[in-house]
């Protein structure tokens, strides 16, 4: 049955070209449009790290003094090196990585290129397996060679290529800072959207080119990169602000918990360690700990910008309209085919046949217009990319994105057509073979 209204469907709309060209173009502007914004919304927002999210948290302490407190206030975003170090020497997680950014000179081997500056990321050895970083070679370094300071290095694919042609250069050196590093590991592509676990560099930029150990970027001095809070005097520690006891705030502290009670207990653990603290003197305000997981962190961040969430309900309200008036085109080219409807009902067609036939006329209809909205949703987001915003290279339709395209298509034309296909299957058969 579903062909035969389908071949009636398609008779009509050659017999009606105008009528349905204009439904067409107004369910397509409404998918483009819609779509855009979405897929947008949808590359912002999504999970950045779906096998691990749930069991990945950012821990926050409040560490600075009571000049300028006020009761109630969100802790300090970052956690002082002390503290980072203390939470890792003490290893109460399944896993642990202390952080932060910064950039590393290389100097290659490869004739031709000249040195040049990196993103690096300074960090310890569970970061790899803990984010379920990819390798293409190798793998990372061990929690010995973080306490023995060892000269390791961890490059990007991308630096790979570049300084080795994409060989596999496990065991090679390569010269930062003046100093040589033996590679331990090559990461596979890996760029999580956004970059959730440094909320204070670009967001949607991509991954670091050198993951370098914490403790040898600090015996080399490497400029770092990133937010830093002070508070009181940290001239009195030889490394300024980034040294061991200076009241600074910049490194980013992550933590893996398998199971619900190891939340729960990490966090007793939080507040215990934020008591001692605060009764050792180093901690002035009321203990005031954080540990959100990572779809947490990033909602308490504000990661998707207002203006895309902006966007989208505009974009979903043009949608309404469209349907509107595809409301209004469905309704005159029904009920204009009232004879034609009553014939159909005074020969033995149901009620609820005609019905159907309608609906199935309308989500026609809704398919092709998500055919072409889905090529307007493809310019919208070429014209994305043209943006000057760190986000806008990532606004591509994926699989996902593409079904709901035709999805939101024929649902937005099925429901536009009910009323029309309701008042369609009103006709009296009686009335209409009077008139004719």
């Amino acid at each position: 049955m579903f062909a035969y209204y389908l071949n009636l469907a398609l008779r009509s709309f050659r017999r009606n070209k105008v009528l349905t060209a204009l439904m067409v173009l107004a369910i397509a502007l409404g998918i483009g449009a819609s779509m855009t914004t979405l897929t947008v919304f949808h590359v912002l927002s999504g999970d950045p790290v779906p096998t691990r999210s749930g069991e990945l948290f950012y821990v926050q302490l409040d560490p600075e003094s009571m000049r300028g407190y006020t009761p109630g206030e969100e802790p300090s975003q970052q956690v002082t090196r002390f503290d980072a170090q203390t939470l890792l020497r003490e290893k109460r997680g399944d896993r642990q990585a202390m952080m932060t950014g910064g950039s590393a000179a290389i100097t290659p081997q490869k004739q031709g290129l000249s040195p040049f500056y990196a993103d690096a990321r300074y960090t310890t050895a569970d970061i790899f397996p803990m984010f379920d970083m990819p390798f293409l070679y190798g793998g990372g370094w061990s929690a010995v060679e973080d306490e023995r300071h060892a000269r390791v290095v961890v490059i990007a694919k991308a630096l790979n290529d570049k300084l080795f042609g994409g060989a596999n250069s496990v065991g090679k050196t390569v010269r930062l800072e003046n100093d040589d590093f033996r590679i331990v590991g090559v990461l596979d592509q890996w760029r999580p959207t956004p970059r959730f676990y440094d909320m204070n560099s670009d967001r949607f930029g991509e991954l670091e080119q050198v993951f370098i150990p914490f403790s040898v970027s600090r015996d080399l001095k490497m400029s770092r990169s990133g937010s830093m809070d002070c508070w009181g005097d940290s001239g009195s520690d030889p490394e300024g602000e980034a040294g061991v006891n200076a009241p600074c705030v910049w490194i980013q502290y992550w933590v893996q918990l398998d199971t619900p009670a190891k939340v729960a207990d990490y966090h007793r653990y939080l507040v215990n360690y934020s008591d001692q603290q605060r009764a050792n003197g180093r901690y002035e305000r009321p203990t005031n700990v954080r540990l959100r997981s990572v779809m947490e962190w990033l909602d308490y961040n504000k990661v998707v910008p207002g203006d895309v969430r902006l966007q989208v309900w505009l974009a979903f309200g043009f949608l309404l309209v469209c349907l509107l008036n595809t409301v209004g085109l469905l309704l005159a080219k029904f009920l204009r085919r009232s004879s034609e409807v009553g014939v159909r009902r005074a020969l033995g067609a149901s009620r609820r046949e005609i019905f159907m036939q309608c609906l199935v006329e309308a989500g026609v209809v809704g398919m092709a217009g998500g055919i072409v909205g889905l090529a307007l949703a493809w310019l919208g987001l070429w014209a994305v990319r043209q943006q000057p915003t760190s986000y806008a290279e990532l606004a591509h339709l994926d699989p996902l994105m593409l079904l709901t395209t035709f999805a939101l298509a024929v649902g937005a034309s099925l429901l536009a057509g009910v009323i029309p296909a309701w008042q369609a299957m009103q006709v009296t058969p009686a009335m209409q073979l009077k008139s004719q």
